[in-house]
C-alpha cells in the first residue's frame, strides 16, 4: 500500500482525567471545531470507563466523526472479577476501540507482554479494534535494546491479530511520555520503519504496508507536524495535549501528508 493511502489515526489517552464538566466543555470547545477531513484522519478519544456512555452520546450528536474508545479491558470474560470490565460489555455499550499494553499498565500494573497478548486475544475475538502500544525504557534504550523490547512485545501482540486493519500499533518510548523529552524526528521513524519491517517479515507485507503505526511520547503542537513528515510515522497517541486546545493542532498536523483518502 501507497503511504498516502494509510489513513492518518490521531488517539487522546486522557487517561484518569476529565470529570462531567470538563467532558462537556471540551467536546463543545475543542473536539466539535477539529475541522479535519474525516476520509484522511480518523480522530479517538478515550476517556475513563465510567464515562464512556457520556462521550457516546455526545460524539453521536452531530456528525463529529470522532471515535469513542476504551483505554483498556479485562485479562478475563464476564464472570466473577470484581472491579474488572470485560471486551464483550465495553462492545455491547457500543464502543468498538481499546487501547492495549501501555507503559502505564505494564509498568504500574504489572501487565507482561503475555497477559497484553491475552487483552488483545479477548478484544478482537469480541469484535473490538485494538490500539497495541509498545515501548523501550530509558534504560533499555541506554544499553541499545529498544528494537529487543519492541520485537519482543510485539510478537505477543501479533500473536493474537486476527486482522491487522483493525489494528493501529503505537510505539511509544516510555522515557518519553510526559518528560518533555522525545527522540528526534529521525530517531522515531527508524524505529517504526523497524516495527513495520518486523511485520513484513513475521506476517506478511500486505499486513506491514496497511498497519497504522502511530508515535506518542511528548507530543505537541509544535513538533507534531514534524513528525508527521516521516513517512512511517501515520499518527499520534497523545497524553496530556488532548486535554487541551493545542489537541486541535496536533490532529491537523495530517496535512503535511498528502493523504488521498483511500485507505
Amino acid at each position: 500500500m501507497d503511504v498516502a493511502q494509510r489513513k492518518f489515526f490521531v488517539g487522546g489517552n486522557w487517561k484518569c482525567n476529565g470529570d462531567l464538566e470538563f467532558i462537556d466543555k471540551h467536546f463543545n470547545e475543542v473536539l466539535f471545531k477539529l475541522g479535519h477531513d474525516k476520509t484522511k484522519c480518523d480522530v479517538l478519544i478515550a476517556p475513563v470507563f465510567i464515562h464512556l456512555q457520556k462521550a457516546l452520546s455526545l460524539a453521536n450528536s452531530n456528525d463529529s466523526g470522532l471515535i469513542i474508545s476504551a483505554q483498556n479491558c479485562s485479562l478475563t470474560a464476564e464472570g466473577a472479577f470484581t472491579g474488572e470490565v470485560a471486551a464483550r460489555l465495553i462492545k455491547n455499550l457500543g464502543v468498538n476501540w481499546t487501547i492495549l499494553g501501555h507503559s502505564e499498565r505494564r509498568t504500574l500494573y504489572r501487565e507482561t507482554n503475555e497477559k497484553v497478548g491475552t487483552k488483545v486475544k479477548n478484544a478482537m475475538d469480541n469484535g473490538l479494534n485494538v490500539v497495541a502500544c509498545i515501548g523501550e525504557t530509558l534504560q533499555e534504550r541506554e544499553e541499545k535494546k529498544t528494537l529487543d523490547v519492541c520485537y519482543a512485545q510485539l510478537k505477543e501482540i501479533a500473536a493474537s491479530v486476527t486482522d491487522w486493519s483493525r489494528v493501529v500499533i503505537a510505539y511509544e518510548p516510555i522515557w518519553a511520555i510526559g518528560t518533555g523529552k522525545t527522540p528526534t524526528v529521525d530517531e522515531a521513524q527508524e524505529v517504526h520503519l523497524a516495527i513495520r519491517s518486523w511485520i513484513s517479515k513475521n506476517v506478511n507485507v500486505e499486513a506491514a504496508n496497511g498497519v497504522r503505526i502511530i508515535y506518542g511520547g511528548s507530543v505537541t503542537d509544535t513538533n507534531a507536524e514534524s513528525f508527521a513528515k516521516m513517512s512511517d510515522i501515520d499518527g499520534f497517541l497523545v497524553g496530556g495535549a488532548s486535554l487541551k486546545p493545542a489537541f486541535s493542532k496536533i490532529v491537523n498536523a495530517y496535512t503535511v501528508k498528502g493523504l488521498t483518502g483511500k485507505y
